[in-house]
């Protein structure tokens, strides 16, 4: 039984960009699980500490809003990595396969250069605060590592879309991800 469920970290590429997609996959499920898990019994431990004791715990939000950075940018990601991105597709499902792979393709790439050019301009930023010296003002703890994690979600989502415009040259369907083939599912059921 066990044996009929997918494997969510195989990657449909072969050889190194294979291994390069799967690792990613099993950091971004393991960054996403902990996460929000994290953010959970955070939030529970302050509504327990909040009607326990009387007091939120002091660092809570702050815990919580870095939480939030690093779920949505490792988020992003994720999406990707699955095809789930918001799409406007009314002229490209009007196209032929070949021509849809076609322009998958170019939106792969030009969308995996949009995130490391994002990602550019996301260091600088962190640069910005870095030099500031400014600290979260509960905890203490430098303002520009609540943010790190934002390149690293442009960088997994660049990766990610660079690996299907090339999964998308090399085949002969057309992938939104390296392992979702485009298409709709069929929702209604006869009666």
């Amino acid at each position: 039984m066990k044996d009929d469920l997918p494997d969510n970290h195989t990657s449909g590429l072969p050889g190194l960009l294979g291994v390069i997609d799967s690792g990613i996959s099993r950091v971004e499920a393991i960054i996403l699980a902990v996460g929000v898990l994290l953010m959970a019994l955070n939030t529970v431990a302050n509504i327990v500490g909040r009607v326990v004791i009387g007091e939120s715990l002091f660092f809570s939000e702050e815990v919580n809003r870095i939480l939030i950075v690093l779920i949505t940018f490792a988020g992003i990601g994720y999406a990707a990595r699955h095809g789930r991105h918001i799409r406007m597709s009314a002229l490209y499902d009007a196209l032929p396969t070949s021509a849809r792979r076609i322009l998958m393709i170019i939106i792969a790439f030009v969308t995996s250069g949009t995130m490391f050019f994002l990602c550019y301009f996301s260091f600088t930023y962190i640069h910005s605060i870095y030099s500031t010296g400014r600290v979260l003002p509960t905890m203490g703890i430098p303002l520009y590592l609540m943010y790190v994690w934002v390149p690293v979600g442009f960088i997994i989502t660049g990766i990610q879309y660079f690996l299907t415009g090339i999964k998308n040259i090399f085949s002969r369907d057309v992938y939104l991800s390296t392992h979702v083939v485009d298409g709709y599912e069929e929702t209604e059921t006869e009666v």
